[in-house]
């Protein structure tokens, strides 16, 4: 790994700021399964001064996040926004980030992929809409559920926004929505960052001031965000949605292919769907980060009944709903990073319903091969770099954006000093 890096971090440079503030709008799933999202929007908070901020929006398509997390952190800022002011008086008046926060949808959408408006959702809209030459950036630390949602009741909005998201994980935990976006806006500014992202947070447990030691070194004693950042993990950060913030803070944002603190992505012209109808074997290989579908014949339903979830997919400890979609067809959606061979079985309560049993083969080959069923892409869809040389271990793309991760971090330390 030594030598595969020694040539990428050559070229290593000090982060060039945008020359205007870009408008960004968060959305995250914080306060949900994972203290990551906290993290990042520790580092949000301590950075808002180099954003127009429009949004914040809780979107959680899994776990317990809610906006009261969100109202939570803004509080810990206020505490050290005096001493943080001395250093960035730029930096928002927390009241100002309390009126930016909406709650929007709490769990995954159905299977069309939208479902009603939210708070959330509503504010995406305002903000795309509002009058302004620069595009609205937005960061999605999650599923992408309120931004389906909002596309969804304002088309119009699409040629005014570009989307950076987390994806990865966030993809199976929101898959409905990631299908309704694909299928019904390709031509959509879309960073697909499902690799690359992990290699930030790949080192966590290296024991020096960068990861492990980093809330021993930088945060402790640092006001009251340093004592909320070590109540999470132990205080070693992991941040995996911290590249999106960092993309927005190096350089150009609208040239997703320059280097930047946040990653280096190329264009993608496809979304890999695999379409199973009947049984896979562990024969079958498939990309990760795919649309998966397992279709499977069964008793015919009322029509009343397509759309609704009926049968659950069980694979790699984890359960999934699948849906009736006429004319006796069954259908359950899957993606995942987890590579391997994994057994599944799908069941239902339906009378009648002929259980199945099945193994996949997971490649780490994103996009992968081409097939007739996958989704076109427009041309201003980004994913990570392909390019062996830019792996970071097995992650696709993981160079470009782990190169710049100590810069990062003591920058970010240099803030946290100003609280001690």
């Amino acid at each position: 790994m030594a030598v595969l890096l020694m040539g990428v971090c050559s070229g290593v440079q000090a982060r060039v700021k945008p020359t205007e503030k870009p408008r960004i709008l968060i959305s995250t799933d914080i306060g949900g399964t994972d203290p990551d999202d906290n993290q990042s929007m520790a580092h949000f908070l301590m950075y808002n001064d180099e954003f127009a901020t429009g949004g914040i929006v809780s979107s959680p398509s899994y776990g317990d996040g809610s906006a009261a997390e969100i109202l939570r952190m803004i509080g810990v800022y206020e505490r050290d926004l005096p001493r943080l002011r001395q250093h960035a008086p730029g930096l928002a008046h927390p009241d100002s980030l309390r009126a930016l926060t909406k709650q929007g949808r709490k769990g995954g959408a159905p299977l069309c992929g939208y479902s009603t408006p939210t708070e959330g959702s509503d504010w995406i809209v305002r903000c795309a809409r509002k009058e302004s030459a620069k595009p609205l950036y937005v960061l999605v630390w999650g599923g992408l559920d309120d931004l389906a949602q909002a596309l969804h009741d304002a088309p119009d909005i699409a040629p005014k926004i570009r989307v950076y998201w987390i994806g990865g994980p966030n993809k199976k935990w929101g898959i409905n929505s990631y299908v309704y976006i694909v299928e019904n806006f390709p031509d959509l500014w879309f960073i697909e960052n499902n690799v690359a992202y992990r290699a930030f947070i790949a080192d966590g447990k290296k024991d020096d001031k960068y990861n492990k030691g980093f809330y021993d070194y930088f945060a402790k004693g640092a006001g009251a965000l340093g004592a909320d950042f070590g109540s999470y993990l132990g205080g070693r950060p992991k941040m995996g949605d911290t590249p999106a913030l960092l993309y927005m803070m190096d350089g150009d944002p609208a040239d997703p292919t320059r280097e930047s603190w946040g990653g280096s992505f190329e264009p993608c012209d496809r979304s890999p769907r695999v379409v199973f109808r009947r049984a896979a074997t562990a024969a079958d290989t498939v990309q990760n980060y795919a649309i998966i579908e397992f279709h499977v014949a069964g008793p015919e339903l009322p029509d009343s009944m397509v759309g609704r979830p009926c049968v659950t997919l069980n694979i790699a400890r984890q359960s999934w709903q699948g849906y009736y979609m006429g004319g006796g067809d069954y259908m359950a959606r899957y993606s995942t990073y987890t590579l391997g061979t994994l057994p599944y079985t799908i069941v239902s309560d339906v009378d009648g319903f002929p259980a199945q049993s099945g193994a996949v083969t997971i490649s780490n080959s994103w996009p992968g091969r081409r097939r007739p069923t996958d989704y076109s892409l427009g041309r201003n869809w980004w994913t990570d770099k392909s390019s062996p040389e830019l792996f970071y271990s097995i992650l696709q793309g993981g160079a470009t954006i782990y190169k710049w991760r100590t810069e990062v971090m003591d920058d970010w330390g240099e803030r946290w000093s100003w609280l001690k």
